[in-house]
């Protein structure tokens, strides 16, 4: 199993660790560390790119990527 360091704000890396363990994906975060993440599949990195998403940008960004996405599908 290969483990990759991902950067995150220290303050958002515990709300990243706990919703990625509920996802099953395998990682480890301890204090004072990076959090370290198990990429096994296409589907994991997706999902991390949503987590780390969710944490470095606003919630109108988010708001607005996600209006996008509704406009390419509806057309």
């Amino acid at each position: 199993m290969r483990m990759d360091m991902l950067k995150i704000d220290c303050a958002d890396r515990w709300q990243a660790y706990f919703r990625l363990c509920e996802l099953g994906i395998t990682c480890r975060c301890c204090a004072h560390q990076p959090l370290e993440v198990d990429v096994a599949s296409p589907q994991a990195a997706v999902q991390i790119y949503s987590v780390l998403r969710q944490s470095n940008h606003t919630r109108l960004e988010l708001a607005d990527w996600l209006e996008r996405c509704w406009m390419l599908t509806a057309k």
